[in-house]
């Protein structure tokens, strides 16, 4: 007995099972190393703006306060604002699962001449930085006279490279049986699509609906260019906003933040596990 238990390799422990106590510590450490910037924003939306900006910092608030969120509600026109921001989120969501779908789906299973090569573009658009295309874009909605209009905010969104790239993985694992068996029943390649394919492509739609509402409610950039009167712009620009060219009141800005980012959270904890299905599915695993 004794003799086994010594030639038992290192690593292993007496059950025969891995020791993964090292991975565990560097899963524990990594996720402290995460966690501290969420932490130290939430102690210092508690802070008043002069303790928050003390050198040598402070961890804890000498004394919970919480006018940094009455002064961020009473700067931010936060409901506009926030109706602004889900509307642009929900036509952004909405057309580009419709457009990456059926999209992939083409690419995937329906055979036409260049598939290869057109697909080989669209993957080379995602080492394209997306500045690149922001005159042409502006060009575009300035010419269609959306200037100052939420379709304006989602209309760039619809189309996606990797939408598309990622709706053609999750089709190219599914077993042909069920497209064949639909087929020999009658049906269309639109009714195969629709009633077979994109039902068991529901863990990929909630994937890349998380993905392009996180884009969507986080976009700066775009907002500030396709509304130049100041109307119909999204909550971080409200944010961008609340950092002056002298100072910043540290409290209100990370306030603001904890409350505009409560809605991804939200979403994110109700499509969690179709999200990681989705993934997993669509073989970018690892």
């Amino acid at each position: 007995m004794a003799e086994s238990v010594r030639s038992a390799p290192r690593g292993r422990r007496r059950g025969g099972g891995p020791v993964t106590w090292p991975v565990h510590a560097v899963l524990v450490v990594a996720a402290l190393v995460m966690v501290t910037p969420f932490a130290w924003q939430i102690l210092t939306m508690f802070k008043t703006t002069p303790e928050a900006s003390r050198v040598p910092p402070t961890v804890l608030p000498e004394e919970f306060s919480g006018h940094a969120f009455a002064t961020f509600f009473g700067t931010v026109p936060f409901w506009s604002m926030f109706a602004v921001s889900a509307g642009a989120l929900v036509l952004r969501v909405a057309g580009q699962l419709a457009v990456a779908s059926l999209a992939g789906y083409a690419f995937a299973r329906i055979p036409f001449p260049g598939r290869e090569a057109v697909f080989g573009l669209f993957i080379a658009m995602l080492m394209v930085p997306s500045q690149l295309f922001l005159i042409g874009q502006y060009e575009i909605v300035r010419g269609l006279g959306m200037l100052d209009t939420l379709p304006a905010l989602a209309i760039p969104g619809l189309f996606s490279a990797f939408g598309t790239f990622l709706m053609r993985q999750a089709f190219r694992t599914m077993p042909k049986d069920y497209e064949e068996a639909a087929r020999l029943d009658g049906a269309g390649t639109f009714q195969v699509f629709w009633h077979v394919m994109l039902p068991m492509a529901r863990p990929t739609l909630a994937a890349l609906a998380v993905l392009t509402g996180l884009y969507s409610w986080n976009d700066l950039l775009w907002p500030l260019i396709v509304s130049p009167s100041g109307e119909n712009r999204p909550l971080p620009v409200g944010l961008a906003g609340l950092q002056g060219q002298f100072g910043t009141d540290y409290p209100t800005l990370m306030a603001g933040a904890f409350v505009c980012s409560i809605p991804l959270v939200v979403v994110f904890l109700v499509l969690q596990r179709q999200f990681f299905a989705g993934i997993a599915s669509s073989g970018l695993k690892g």
